[in-house]
C-alpha cells in the first residue's frame, strides 16, 4: 500500500524524535506506536535506534523485549518482510537485523543477540547468539532483564556442545 506524502513525512519526524529524545521505556515506544510499530506491553528502546522507517507496521515487539543503543532494524529489502521480537528477547548494542521481502524473521522468546551481531535469519528461543556471522553459542536459562544482574545472567548460560550446535 502506498502511503501519502504527509504520512511518510509524519512517520520520519516521529522516528527522528524517537531516536534522540529520552524515555527508553515510555516516550520512545509511544512515538513508535504512533508510527505503526506493533508494541505489546512494556519494552525498552535504546538511544539512536533505527527502527524500520518505510514500513514501521512490519515490526512487532512483545512484552519485555529490548533493543540496545544504536541498533538497526530493517524489515524491507526490495519490498517488506516482517520482524517479530518475541517476549523478553534482547538485541544488544550496535546490532543489525534485516529481513527480506515476503519473509518473517523472528527473534525468539528470551533470546539474546550479542553486541555487534548481524541477524539475517530466525533466532531460536532462549538462545545466546553472537558474531558477525551469527550463530547460537549458548542456551539462556535466566532471562536478561533489568531485574536480573549481569552475573546471574552469565551464570545461567549453558554453552552448547558441538553436537548441540548442529541441531540449532
Amino acid at each position: 500500500m502506498r502511503k501519502s506524502w504527509f504520512r511518510r513525512f509524519f512517520n520520519r519526524t516521529l522516528h527522528l524524535m524517537a531516536r534522540f529524545l529520552p524515555g527508553s521505556t515510555n516516550l520512545r515506544p509511544f512515538l513508535h506506536r504512533l508510527r505503526g510499530v506493533k508494541i505489546r506491553g512494556k519494552v525498552f528502546i535504546g538511544d539512536d535506534v533505527y527502527l524500520e522507517n518505510e514500513y514501521p507496521e512490519c515490526v512487532e515487539m512483545n512484552d519485555g523485549a529490548a533493543i540496545g543503543l544504536r541498533s538497526t532494524i530493517v524489515a524491507h529489502t526490495q519490498g517488506s518482510g516482517k520482524i517479530v521480537i518475541e517476549k523478553n528477547a534482547v538485541i544488544m548494542t550496535s546490532c543489525t537485523v534485516v529481513c527480506s521481502r515476503g519473509r518473517t524473521l523472528t527473534i525468539g522468546e528470551g533470546s539474546v543477540v550479542a553486541a555487534g551481531s548481524v541477524v539475517l535469519n530466525d533466532i531460536p528461543a532462549h538462545s545466546l547468539c553472537s558474531g558477525p556471522r551469527i550463530r547460537v553459542v549458548a542456551d539462556v536459562t535466566v532471562p536478561f532483564s533489568s531485574e536480573i544482574s549481569h552475573e546471574q545472567f552469565i551464570r545461567g548460560l549453558r554453552p552448547l556442545r558441538a553436537a548441540d550446535k548442529k541441531g540449532k
